[in-house]
């Protein structure tokens, strides 16, 4: 399986609290809910998620997802449907007792653990929001293409899903489009380390 990311960032890369401010109140964060998409960009989200064999998710999105897609039924929508009928891998050393179906739980050697997930057959193993788990996935070469969605708004607060300092990446773009709201959305694949000018 491909292993692709999605992560909803504003124009200063913030990827905190897209879809409201009850979803991620960490830190002094109060801009939640700053993500606005038109009909076409919901389309392509509907056609991302239709796209996953399966879902690799960090705790913290995991409990969100669980909490809000898990609780729906069949029929729901297209993002619903896909979540609740496919596989899903949460990373965490905590929990123990996962209530959405179908989940397991990755404990120990992780990088290990999802190298055996690439090397199933199949289309994409997912990973939606999940700032910290996309940060280590991307630091240790296993992420095969992202997709970033970036909304035309500076939300001045707030986690960021690039840190100020951290590793470098050169990027080749695959695909970018714009809807009519201005949201753009960018696939990218890693392309190993950056090239610097010499004095």
């Amino acid at each position: 399986m491909k292993l692709t990311t999605t992560t909803q960032i504003s124009v200063d890369g913030v990827m905190q609290g897209p879809g409201g401010p009850e979803e991620d109140e960490r830190g002094v964060f109060e801009r939640g809910g700053w993500a606005h998409f038109d009909n076409e960009a919901g389309t392509v989200m509907d056609e991302i998620y239709q796209r996953a064999d399966a879902f690799l998710f960090g705790r913290r999105t995991f409990d969100l997802f669980a909490g809000y897609w898990g609780a729906m039924g069949p029929g729901s929508g297209p993002i619903a449907d896909s979540m609740n009928t496919r596989p899903k891998y949460v990373a965490s050393t905590t929990l123990t007792a996962p209530r959405w179906e179908d989940t397991t739980v990755l404990r120990g050697d992780l990088a290990a653990a999802i190298s055996e997930l690439k090397a199933k057959s199949g289309g994409e193993l997912q990973v939606h929001g999940s700032g910290a788990l996309t940060r280590w996935l991307l630091e240790n070469d296993l992420v095969d293409e992202m997709t970033l969605i970036t909304v035309p708004v500076v939300v001045g607060q707030g986690a960021r899903l690039f840190p100020e300092t951290g590793p470098d990446l050169a990027l080749d773009l695959v695909e970018s489009r714009v809807d009519s709201k201005g949201v753009t959305i960018q696939v990218y694949r890693p392309a190993g380390r950056p090239q610097y000018a010499t004095a």
